[in-house]
């Protein structure tokens, strides 16, 4: 793997962690999510799982633009840095009651799927060029 392949997926999961935590401290900002370190309910956190999708699925599809070749695979490499970081989130998060348990679990498995959609959307796109 080269320079700029690494770059791809770094360029990836930094603009799906910077965008989704800008996102994230909006939402308490706005009294929408409660105070930082207090839990969150099912339903914002089905809230949160949806904006996440919408960021990964661009991150993704920015992963896919920036690879110097094969862009599916690129982006499926950043869908498995997705699941290490969402089994990490899992295991940091497990004891601290911040919300559903069920919700870093779905970050872990939604990693591969969600970023294979941001692949897939950029090779449609390159190949309607």
């Amino acid at each position: 793997m080269n320079m700029k392949s690494v770059w791809a997926i770094v360029a990836g999961v930094l603009v799906i962690i910077i965008v989704t935590t800008l996102v994230d401290i909006v939402l308490h900002v706005t009294g929408v999510f409660p105070p930082m370190q207090q839990p969150i309910s099912n339903g914002l956190a089905v809230l949160a799982l949806s904006y996440r999708i919408v960021i990964s699925v661009g991150g993704a599809w920015l992963t896919a633009r920036l690879a110097p070749g094969s862009p599916m695979e690129h982006a499926v490499i950043l869908g498995c840095v997705g699941i290490v970081l969402g089994l990490v989130g899992v295991v940091v998060t497990w004891n601290l009651g911040l919300g559903p348990r069920w919700y870093p679990f779905s970050l872990a498995v939604l990693a591969i799927p969600q970023c294979w959609l941001g692949g897939k959307i950029y090779e449609l796109q390159a190949s309607q060029r």
